[in-house]
C-alpha cells in the first residue's frame, strides 16, 4: 500500500463529523511529529458555532515559506452506504470512506510529498482546521490569529480542496465569489381575512420586496468570475389558519458575487430595498471575494500537473466557498486537489492513483516554490 492510501485510511478511519475533535488530530500528529514537524493544537469558541479544534504545524526556520491547508472535519455521512462510511475500504482501485475526496485523502497526498522534500530546504507549514464544514466562525480564521500573534507568514499557501473535475490536474482555483445570506422580516398585524381593513398583511408586502430584488441585476461578470447571483432559498409564514391575515412573513436569500461587490455593499443594497416596503433585514457574511491573478504560483502548479500526468490545467473560480477565503489575506493562494465527483456523496470514494499521483504533483510543487 502506497504513503499516501496508507495515511488516507488512518484519516478516515476516525469519525470527524464537523466540528472535528480528538481523534483525528490525534492521529495527524502522530504523523506529523516524526517529519519533524512542532505541532500546535488548540480548542477555540463556545457554543453554538464552537468549540472547534485546530492545528497548525510547522517544520523548518529558514527560507521560502510554504504552506498547505486543509481541514479533517467532514459532512454527515448519511444513510445508505454501500459500506461503513468510517471503515475505509479499498474496491476496484477505490478507496472508500467519508473524507476520502473532501479532503483527507488531500492532506494524505500533501504528507507522502514530504516523504520527498528535505527538511532544510525551507519552511512548510500545515494549516488544519475542524470546521471547513459547519460555520467556520472558529476555524482557519483561529489559526491565522495564532499565526499573527507569532509573526508566522507564509509566502504562499497551496489549499487542497477537491478542484478537479473530470480528471485530476484539470482545473484549479485561483479564487472564489463571496457569499452573504439575508433573512427579510415584515412585520403586520393579524386579522381575519373578511375584515382586511382591520388587519396588516405582511405577505402583500413582502412579495412586492422579493418581486424587486429579484429583478436586480447586479453585474455581468468580470474577466474572471461569472456574474453575481441573487436565490431565494426560504419563504416562511407558518400560519395554519385558512381565514386569519398573518402577522409576520419571512424570505431568505443567498447571494454569490464577484469582486465588483462587497458583503456590506450588498447588505446595505437589499436593506434599502426592504426598508420601502417595511421590511428588516438580518445577514451573515460567509465570506468576500478574492482572486490570485495568474503568475509565478499558478504556473509552478500548472507545470508540476504537466510534467507529472500531462495535464493542461484550467484556472478558475467558479464553485462555492472555502477557507481560501480567509487564508487569502496573509499571502497568494491557489486550491488544487482530488476530482471533486464524489464529494458530501454516498458511497465517496478516491482513485487510489490519483492518491499517489496528487502526492507527486504535490512534491513537485513543494520544491519549485521552496527553491525560488
Amino acid at each position: 500500500m502506497s504513503r499516501a492510501c496508507e495515511v488516507a485510511k488512518k484519516l478516515i478511519e476516525c469519525p470527524s463529523v464537523t466540528p472535528a475533535t480528538g481523534q483525528v488530530f490525534d492521529s495527524l500528529e502522530n504523523i506529523l511529529k516524526p517529519l519533524g514537524f512542532n505541532v500546535h493544537r488548540f480548542v477555540e469558541g463556545e457554543a453554538p458555532d464552537g468549540p472547534v479544534e485546530n492545528l497548525f504545524a510547522i517544520r523548518g526556520t529558514r527560507g521560502p515559506h510554504f504552506a498547505y491547508a486543509g481541514h479533517v472535519d467532514v459532512v454527515p455521512p448519511g444513510d445508505g452506504w454501500s459500506s461503513d462510511p468510517f471503515v475505509p475500504e479499498i474496491r476496484d482501485g477505490l478507496l472508500y470512506g467519508r473524507g476520502a475526496v473532501d479532503m483527507k485523502g488531500s492532506i494524505a497526498s500533501f504528507i507522502a510529498a514530504l516523504d520527498t522534500i528535505s527538511s532544510d530546504t525551507g519552511i512548510i507549514s500545515m494549516i488544519i482546521t475542524g470546521d471547513e464544514e459547519g460555520p467556520a466562525t472558529y476555524g482557519t480564521k483561529s489559526i491565522m490569529r495564532y499565526m499573527k500573534e507569532h509573526n508566522i507568514v507564509p509566502d504562499t499557501c497551496l489549499v487542497g480542496e477537491p478542484t478537479s473535475v473530470h480528471t485530476l490536474g484539470d482545473m484549479i482555483k485561483i479564487g472564489r465569489r463571496g457569499s452573504v445570506n439575508m433573512w427579510i422580516t415584515v412585520d403586520g398585524m393579524q386579522g381575519h381575512v373578511a375584515y382586511p381593513h382591520l388587519a396588516d398583511n405582511p405577505i402583500t408586502k413582502l412579495t412586492a420586496i422579493m418581486h424587486e430584488v429579484d429583478s436586480v441585476i447586479l453585474d455581468e461578470g468580470t474577466d474572471w468570475f461569472q456574474p453575481s447571483n441573487i436565490e431565494f432559498t426560504d419563504l416562511t409564514v407558518g400560519n395554519p389558519a385558512h381565514n386569519v391575515i398573518p402577522a409576520q412573513a419571512q424570505a431568505r436569500l443567498s447571494i454569490r458575487f464577484n469582486d465588483k461587490h462587497s458583503g456590506q455593499q450588498l447588505v446595505d443594497q437589499i436593506s434599502a430595498i426592504s426598508i420601502q416596503h417595511g421590511g428588516t433585514v438580518d445577514a451573515r457574511i460567509s465570506g468576500e471575494p478574492f482572486l490570485t491573478p495568474p503568475g509565478e504560483f499558478s504556473d509552478i502548479i500548472s507545470k508540476a500537473i504537466k510534467e507529472t500526468i500531462g495535464i493542461e490545467t484550467e484556472l478558475s473560480t467558479s464553485g462555492g466557498t472555502s477557507d481560501a477565503r480567509f487564508l487569502s489575506n496573509l499571502c497568494p493562494v491557489v486550491e488544487f486537489g482530488l476530482r471533486n465527483a464524489t464529494m458530501h456523496k454516498l458511497d465517496e470514494a478516491a482513485e487510489v492513483e490519483d492518491l499517489d499521483r496528487l502526492a507527486a504533483i504535490y512534491a513537485k510543487i513543494a520544491s519549485a516554490v521552496l527553491s525560488r
